[in-house]
């Protein structure tokens, strides 16, 4: 049975618009499907970029604590470094205080030795103590303010020595030391700086320098202040070597800075020594030297820097008159 040919068309419609509805419900599905994708991954996006802001928060955060703790670090380390500087300023000024006090009472005797106008004292002096056990060494009295009433006519020079000790072996190795000895080793061990001794004699008899330049020297360290009034000087008891001139410095205490010994142009004065291995030279201090670190620096010798030597304390055995009544 044949249908009509309007039949078919309304049902070849009605076939069509089920595949066009289908079609549409899945490009509808396949839109929602994209929607959610989208903002899934715009869900994911903005998580990410909320957690990047969490860390770029927690970093400037860690970064601002970071700098107050510098900060803090740099005002203590300030603070610090000005306590400090104060401390090392009082020290230096309490130094500087105490050097300057050192230095004026040195002056005063070198002006009372040194100046024209005043000549050594004539007058009886007491004879000389045993020596019982060791050198016995009186050190005279030095001004701590300017005499009162007229000034005395004379000063006190040091008529008498008396060995401080190297020769006799008093002055302890531990008092005598020298320039570069860390690096004395092998050989140069029998020439260290106690070696030193005046009329020293066999091997190792003498100090010998281990380098040969302006820059080395020989310590004396007195324990205690006290006045030096020459030194004495030989060369190396077996070879051709000693010292031919040297220079003196001095100071009161290990934190003072070290003094040249100087004329009376007020240069530093150059001592002449040896001319020979054997030969002992004295050379006297006027004035003596106040202090209880010593320091002979060579400045000239014959094939080395060699030494042994003496050094000679001033006594006081001359009394002068007090001021004239007024």
């Amino acid at each position: 049975m044949k249908l009509p040919v309007r039949v078919l068309l309304v049902l070849g419609l009605l076939l069509l618009s089920q595949v066009f509805v289908s079609v549409h419900c899945q490009e509808v599905e396949e839109e929602g499907q994209q929607v959610e994708e989208v903002q899934q991954v715009e869900e994911v996006q903005q998580v990410e970029e909320e957690g990047q802001q969490v860390e770029e928060v927690q970093q400037v955060e860690v970064e601002e604590e970071e700098e107050e703790e510098v900060e803090e670090v740099q005002q203590v380390e300030e603070v610090q470094q000005v306590e400090e500087v104060e401390e090392v300023q009082q020290v230096e000024e309490e130094e500087e205080e105490v050097e300057e006090e050192v230095e004026e009472v040195q002056q005063q005797v070198e002006e009372a030795w040194t100046r024209g106008s005043v000549k050594a004292c004539t007058c009886e002096c007491e004879t000389a103590d045993p020596m019982t056990g060791g050198p016995t060494i009186t050190y005279p009295t030095l001004p701590s303010a300017p005499p009162q009433g007229p000034p005395r006519d004379c000063m006190p020079e040091c008529p008498y020595h008396r060995a401080l000790g190297f020769e006799s072996g008093w002055v302890a190795p531990s008092q005598i030391s020298c320039s570069n000895q860390a690096q004395y080793a092998g050989w140069y061990l029998a020439w260290l700086p106690h070696r030193a001794r005046l009329n020293n004699q066999g091997f190792g008899c003498a100090w010998l320098s281990k380098h040969n330049d302006p820059h080395q020297w020989l310590q004396l360290d007195l324990q205690q202040v006290g006045v030096v009034s020459g030194v004495l000087t030989q060369g190396r008891c077996d070879a051709d070597e000693w010292v031919t001139k040297y220079s003196l410095q001095h100071r009161t205490s290990a934190s003072a800075r070290w003094v040249y010994y100087k004329d009376q142009s007020g240069h530093n004065r150059v001592f002449y020594g040896n001319t020979d291995r054997s030969s002992t030279v004295q050379n006297l201090l006027r004035p003596p030297i106040v202090a209880r670190y010593v320091r002979l620096l060579p400045l000239g010798w014959h094939t080395r820097i060699a030494l042994r030597m003496e050094v000679l304390m001033c006594m006081k055995k001359c009394s002068t008159p007090g001021p004239a009544p007024v």
